[in-house]
């Protein structure tokens, strides 16, 4: 570790708030984790294309969990959030999905790709009335693609929003959020390993040069389809 957890808590304001959690190391070059508990009123622009905000445009953001962690040329970035949403709708979203820095581990027969998929599945087919998994696993396909230059952004994983929860309708609340902890816990099931069994690995300077390519490309996509959402 060359330098410790750095934490920051914003919780307790005005709007509410959340805490973040910054590691800088050798195994892992950069981690962030981060839960809030937010509250207040979409912009009347940004209204009208969230469900339930059009009429009245409050809203919830509730537990907030993301992680995203830069690790070194051998074992894969990974992101994971999961989130509760309410406006006059309420729905869950979430997902996890896998990005190897080595083109030559970049196949779904890889190890990693076949078990982290596995672990995603799992959380999917033990809550299969509320989760398609076949459906999220594609349209995390969908979304993680960067169009300019034909190529997806990793091996994929699951990725899901608005599955809806009524306000009448608490069974239905139970078992989408038994399935959204599902996948946190098949996250935390599987990603340690992952790690394990490859951070020890030897690398070379072209690993390295590779590596810092595909960051390159992870950084398009947040800069041209993340960031190009919230500014349309």
């Amino acid at each position: 570790m060359t330098k410790p957890w750095k934490r920051a808590d914003h919780a307790g304001g005005d709007g509410g708030g959340g805490r973040t959690a910054i590691l800088i190391g050798r195994v892992f070059e950069k981690m962030a984790v981060h839960t809030s508990t937010v509250f207040g009123t979409f912009p009347a622009e940004f209204a009208a294309q969230i469900p339930g905000a059009e009429a009245d445009p409050d809203f919830g953001l509730l537990e907030s969990r993301s992680l995203r962690i830069l690790g070194t040329q051998m074992f894969p970035t990974v992101h994971m959030n999961t989130r509760f949403v309410a406006t006059t709708k309420a729905w869950f979203g979430g997902g996890a999905d896998l990005t190897p820095m080595l083109d030559k581990r970049r196949v779904q027969t890889d190890p990693d790709a076949r078990d982290f998929h596995a672990a995603m599945r799992a959380a999917g087919d033990s809550h299969a009335k509320v989760a398609d998994y076949p459906k999220f696993k594609q349209w995390c396909d969908d979304y993680f693609y960067l169009k300019h230059r034909n190529e997806p952004r990793g091996i994929g994983g699951i990725f899901y929003d608005y599955l809806d929860c009524p306000d009448s309708d608490e069974a239905n609340f139970d078992a989408l959020f038994a399935f959204t902890r599902a996948v946190g816990m098949g996250f935390l099931s599987i990603y340690p390993e992952i790690v394990r069994r490859n951070f020890a690995l030897s690398w070379t300077e072209a690993d390295r040069d590779e590596q810092l390519v595909r960051r390159g490309r992870y950084a398009e996509f947040n800069l041209i389809t993340i960031a190009g959402q919230f500014s349309a």
